[in-house]
Formats: structure tokens, C-alpha cells, sequence
């Protein structure tokens, strides 16, 4: 009875411009990834990343949350032959987003908000609130996009402990396509862009459906920031693979 119930908010477009009229949206979905590596050798490591990412549908509201973070503990000889234990990257990111549906239900308007906690980059900490246009351009079986625009405020602090808050710009997009029952690609894009800092952000992720709730996930992810000191790169990048669950 409870699958039955289930099934029967799955969401089917019919269309990029038309929705059905018969078809339910499921009113909140979740599911956690979590990414396991460990090397030894040379040098041992341990890296752990881990998310949970949630959709609202409302009636006049569709909301989305992001937790992510990410944890690599690295062993190495050194030069007296004992082990020597660091922690070589260590990193939170929160995010939400909250769009409120027009008389055109593809039309809304959006508010964002971000934290970024990352020990091992330029800065302290970086946080964003932005608020503007949300607009859904496409929806069908198959695909989906949707972009954002509008004016906010960073705030970042840089490991000096420097300040370098600025009205922003931010831009974002996100593109889903279903490429088949079982797999799924996704693309995330956004910029911030303020006169001290320009921040970026990009996820490809690629997801198949291993048995039931659980799937398999390949993600790669770039993090940019235009204002570093000279001996911290301006581009992060990540690739990982992990298990995903669903758990609504």
C-alpha cells in the first residue's frame, strides 16, 4: 500500500510548455550521497565526502537545500622515518533557495542563501544572500532547466582575517536530463560576481540506479575564486565517486 501511495506522486511532464493537469509532484524529496576513498602505499589517505540534497514542491512555493562536505586525512614518511598525520582538505558547504511561483507557476521570484566553510582555501569563511528572477524554461519527460539572476551581498573573510564584503551579482542554472528509467545527468552552474571576488561554481554529476533507493553517482566539480593570495590556486576541482540513497 505504502509503494502504491508512492508511485503515485511520481511528477510526468507532458511537455516543455504544458504540464498535466492529473499528473502529482511529490511534495518533498531527499536523498543522501556519501563517498568513501582510501589509498595506501607512498602515502596513505582517506577522503570522505558526504551530502544531502532535498526538493519542496508547494503550492506557491518550490524550495531547495544543500549540505555538503568533504574531509581527506593524509599519512606520509618523513625524513626520520616516522609517520607524519595532516589533514589536507576540509570543506562545508549549506545553501537554499527559495522561489515563489507568479500567476505563471514557471515564472517566480527567488531568494539565496549560502555558507561556505573551506580551511584549506583563500578565505575564512564566504556567505551570500541574493534575491531576483527565477524562471523554469523547460520541462518535459526528459529534461528540465532553470535559471536565476539578481542582485545580492557576499560576505567573505580571508584567512588574515580581511574583509571583503561587496554587493553582487549572482547567476545560476540548472539542467537535468533523463536519459533513461535508470540514469540521470545533472549540471549546475553559478557565479557571483562582485567588485572584490568572483566566485564560480560547476557540478556535472552522472547517476545510475544500482537496486530500488540506491544508486551509483560520478561527479566532478569545480570551485573558482579570481581574488587568492599567489600561493593558493584560483581553481579547485573535485571528482568523486559515491552511493546515493533516496529516501523520499
Amino acid at each position: 500500500m505504502k509503494k502504491q501511495v508512492l508511485a503515485s506522486l511520481i511528477a510526468v511532464s507532458l511537455s516543455s510548455a504544458v504540464f498535466a493537469q492529473d499528473d502529482e509532484v511529490k511534495p518533498f524529496t531527499m536523498e543522501g550521497e556519501l563517498g568513501f576513498i582510501s589509498t595506501s602505499g607512498n602515502t596513505e589517505t582517506t577522503s570522505i565526502s558526504a551530502g544531502i540534497q532535498a526538493h519542496q514542491e508547494l503550492e506557491n512555493w518550490s524550495n531547495d537545500y544543500i549540505l555538503k562536505g568533504l574531509y581527506k586525512q593524509e599519512t606520509v614518511e618523513g625524513d626520520d622515518g616516522e609517520d607524519i598525520e595532516f589533514t589536507s582538505a576540509q570543506k562545508f558547504f549549506g545553501s537554499a533557495q527559495g522561489n515563489y511561483k507568479l500567476e505563471n507557476p514557471d515564472n517566480r521570484l527567488f531568494g539565496f542563501a549560502s555558507y561556505e566553510d573551506d580551511r584549506f582555501s583563500n578565505f575564512n569563511y564566504q556567505a551570500t544572500i541574493a534575491a531576483g528572477w527565477n524562471q523554469k524554461v523547460l520541462e518535459n519527460k526528459r529534461h528540465t532547466l532553470e535559471y536565476s539572476i539578481g542582485p545580492g551581498y557576499s560576505f567573505i573573510e580571508t584567512q588574515d582575517g580581511e574583509s571583503l564584503d561587496s554587493v553582487i551579482v549572482r547567476a545560476s542554472s540548472a539542467y537535468s536530463w533523463k536519459i533513461s528509467d535508470t540514469a540521470k545527468f545533472t549540471q549546475t552552474v553559478s557565479t557571483e560576481v562582485g567588485s572584490d571576488n568572483t566566485k564560480s561554481r560547476a557540478e556535472s554529476a552522472l547517476t545510475a540506479t544500482i537496486s530500488g533507493n540506491l544508486s551509483m553517482r560520478l561527479s566532478f566539480k569545480l570551485d573558482h575564486n579570481t581574488n587568492v593570495e599567489d600561493d593558493v590556486e584560483k581553481l579547485d576541482t573535485e571528482t568523486a565517486v559515491s552511493l546515493v540513497y533516496n529516501f523520499f
